[in-house]
């Protein structure tokens, strides 16, 4: 029994990525992913920085904005079970420090991957359609917002 760990939310997705510590671990998953493509000899610094950014944004795309509903929760998960992970983060509030982090690491990974690639153009355009992926469906305007009826059941 863990005393003095219990919270009254149901649904841990509300603030999981408030946790301490979870910002500086997600960055050094990021790098360390960044640092094994690195170790690949036949790979530039240029291919090793796009792909870590190709596999970041299209990565946070599947887990933020594809995953609806709690992982760790039973079936019956009420209003979490049609709502995606970005939409659940800090109860669905804009702009908070979380979410701000979240938008800005993709950005940052964006620069790095352009500038280690010396702007070449077809680096540039994988990057910048990565980017666009990931940080199109953060808008304040796409909130809970299924375009097409793609992940809408």
């Amino acid at each position: 029994m863990n005393v003095g760990v219990a919270h009254s939310d149901s649904n841990p997705t509300h603030f999981y990525f408030n946790s301490k510590g979870i910002w500086l671990t997600y960055l050094l998953l990021v790098f360390g992913v960044h640092l094994l493509l690195l170790s690949v000899p036949f790979f530039s610094v240029a291919v090793a920085w796009t792909l870590t950014n190709v596999l970041h944004d299209v990565s946070m795309f599947v887990m933020l904005h594809v995953t609806k509903g709690t992982p760790w929760e039973t079936s019956d998960q009420g209003i979490a079970r049609t709502e995606t992970q970005w939409e659940q983060i800090d109860f669905g509030k804009q702009f908070t420090a979380t979410k701000k982090f979240l938008t800005t690491v993709p950005v940052v990974l964006f620069f790095l991957a352009s500038f280690y690639s010396r702007y070449d153009k077809y680096h540039f355009v994988i990057n910048a359609s990565v980017l666009a992926l990931n940080l199109i469906p953060k808008l304040p305007q796409l909130h809970k917002v299924r375009l097409f009826g793609i992940n809408k059941y």
